[in-house]
């Protein structure tokens, strides 16, 4: 496939005459900031792509206040540095795809707004877009929009900034970004309860979120799968992760407190900061199918106590491996073959009470003939529409890419 041109605005007044143009002449853009996750959806097939990575630097930022203010090409890593200055983080853990994709390229701030991932203590801290308090961005017309500082066209009343969130760039360039951030944890640790199958699992993980422990972890890891995550003591050895985070006397206590409140006889086990940091950032990252091919790779959301049901059903039929994160209602799943199987995926979603499954990967001839994004119902499908033509009524942004998330939170 022939390169696209590549449109790399400097400044918002640069980019908005870029979309203007495109418009004009009846040109189509792809929109996107370093690439990172350019390899998820079905092939491109826009005249040009647009890029946020000239939209560099750190706006605002005040840590008395909480929140960061930068525009959107900004790369990930130095918006955690100028954070980690201040001991702050954001708390909804920004997943990074890149091993998992086979790709080099760092993120951008703008790139976790758009796409709206968050990690494993999305159980207790929300999603991306629970963080995100304000944008910028270019809409269709080649108009730079700011949250709140204008009501646009049938679209009064709805809120900009959960639109854009999760849009991956189907409704328009975000240049500029402004997230709530938090103090970090002085401290963590992760028990490792040794043995359980997948539906022991759950309840496990259920029961442990129902304490005053204060949980902001809790995955399983069936035994093809803990390895990869826990490294050779967890060979062939399924493995249950409850993580605890604070100030160090506080995790100690909460620790005591927990561990008989599982009921469980199994062997468990204490990972110390360090460790627990590498094995969170693995199960967040998607290590264990990070291989270096292009087997599909599902991402599905359902209810916590569907999860290992979900997977069992799948992989009856098919072969594969999972792994559960979110206290088991995210389904990472890797299928055998090059075939995505979408549709018996998709039926097991529905009947066991709903949710939604996202193809990561996959070979691009795959891929274009694959509904990667869950589709949405047909009302819901058709507001979608017409929102996004009050936003860019020409289809400028990645009009064959997706229908943009219409405020459902499967991220």
């Amino acid at each position: 496939m022939a390169a696209l041109e590549t449109l790399t605005p400097a400044d918002e007044a640069e980019a908005c005459a870029m979309v203007a143009e495109a418009r004009s002449a009846g040109r189509t853009l792809s929109v996107t900031g370093s690439g990172s996750k350019a390899a998820i959806g079905q092939p491109v097939s826009a005249d040009a792509a647009i890029v946020s990575t000239g939209l560099t630097g750190v706006v605002e930022y005040n840590p008395e206040e909480l929140v960061i203010v930068a525009q959107a090409g900004t790369p990930l890593s130095e918006i955690e540095a100028a954070l980690a200055a201040n001991n702050q983080g954001l708390m909804f853990e920004p997943a990074d795809w890149s091993r998992l994709l086979g790709s080099n390229a760092g993120q951008t701030i703008g790139g976790i707004a758009a796409t709206n991932l968050s990690g494993p203590r999305r159980i207790i801290a929300g999603a991306a877009r629970d963080s995100l308090l304000g944008v910028r961005f270019v809409n269709g017309r080649g108009e730079a929009i700011k949250n709140g500082g204008r009501v646009m066209k049938n679209v009064t009343g709805l809120d900009l900034v959960k639109l854009m969130a999760g849009s991956w760039g189907t409704l328009g360039l975000i240049t500029e970004t402004a997230f709530k951030v938090l103090p970090k944890a002085e401290t963590e640790t992760t028990l490792v309860i040794d043995g359980a199958d997948d539906a022991e699992a759950a309840r496990l993980m259920a029961s442990a979120m129902g304490t005053s422990a204060e949980v902001s972890g809790a995955a399983h890891l069936p035994a093809a799968v803990a390895g990869a995550v826990l490294g050779a003591s967890h060979e062939d050895r399924a493995a249950t992760l409850l993580r605890l985070e604070g100030f160090a006397d506080s995790v100690g206590e909460r620790l005591d407190r927990l561990k008989p409140q599982l009921g469980t006889d199994r062997q468990i086990a204490e990972l110390d900061a360090a460790a627990s940091r590498s094995a969170w950032t693995a199960i967040r990252d998607v290590h264990p199918f990070a291989d270096g091919g292009d087997d599909p790779v599902w991402r599905i959301s359902v209810a916590p106590m569907a999860g290992h049901a979900v997977a069992a059903r799948l992989l009856d039929a098919l072969p594969g491996q999972a792994y559960f994160d979110w206290q088991g209602g995210l389904v990472w799943l890797r299928l055998t073959g090059d075939s995505a199987h979408a549709t018996q995926v998709r039926a097991a979603v529905s009947a066991l009470g709903g949710g939604h499954a996202m193809l990561v990967r996959a070979a691009e001839s795959t891929r274009a003939q694959t509904p990667v994004f869950q589709p949405d119902p047909a009302p819901v499908a058709a507001l979608s529409e017409r929102i996004r033509a009050s936003i860019d009524p020409d289809g400028v942004f990645n009009s064959g890419r997706r229908t943009f998330n219409s405020g459902r939170d499967a991220a």
